[in-house]
């Protein structure tokens, strides 16, 4: 997403970056969702941050060498949470949040005279880019992004039925808006006001 395969060292920077975000990610689904009466990500051993357990290898590589990939979902079980509509959401939002927070702590290593290694503070720089990357992507209001569920969840249960064509054809939308770029050109304004927020601007 952020990283060009321009060297063998640039090549494990991305791996490391992206098996922390999807990590961070994965993880905080499964430990909100536990917070929220459900059990199935900690019977499923995915309330760990071992990237090992969240790792899709398939979605790994498109994220390596397409830029567009994904995790191995963290099972949920809607109908296990305590609070409903209000949980899916709290859930949902989980994820990019975790992200975004994660972006912000990173942030603290080049705010402050730390005197830090030069490749230190630029890993930080591109990890967080792409924890922000990840989360703004996340929020996107179409499946199977957590959007969607966030999305769901507010709708008025009359107009669920119309969101049923997000759900079928979710997926076909977010590869045409990649495709063409779109989704870059959506994405790209909320992504540099955080990029000024972080200090890098």
């Amino acid at each position: 997403m952020i990283f060009n395969i321009g060297s063998f060292q640039e090549l494990i920077w991305r791996l490391m970056a992206i098996l922390f975000a999807i990590t961070i990610h994965e993880f905080f689904h499964g430990k909100v969702a536990d917070w929220e009466g459900d059990p199935t990500p900690r019977l499923s051993g995915r309330l760990t941050l071992n990237p090992i357990a969240h790792i899709d290898p398939i979605g790994f590589l498109m994220l390596i060498f397409f830029r567009f990939g994904w995790a191995k979902p963290v099972p949920v079980n809607f109908y296990n949470l305590r609070r409903g509509r209000k949980s899916v959401i709290l859930v949902s939002l989980a994820g990019p949040l975790s992200n975004i927070i994660f972006a912000f702590l990173l942030s603290l290593f080049w705010r402050f005279n730390l005197n830090l290694p030069v490749n230190f503070i630029r890993f930080s720089i591109e990890l967080a880019i792409l924890n922000l990357y990840l989360g703004i992507f996340n929020l996107i209001p179409i499946p199977p992004l957590d959007g969607s569920h966030i999305l769901e969840s507010l709708l008025p249960y009359s107009y669920r039925h119309y969101f049923d064509f997000l759900r079928i054809y979710g997926f076909f939308i977010l590869i045409l808006l990649i495709s063409t770029g779109l989704l870059l050109k959506i994405i790209r304004p909320v992504l540099y006001f955080f990029i000024y927020l972080l200090g890098l601007f």
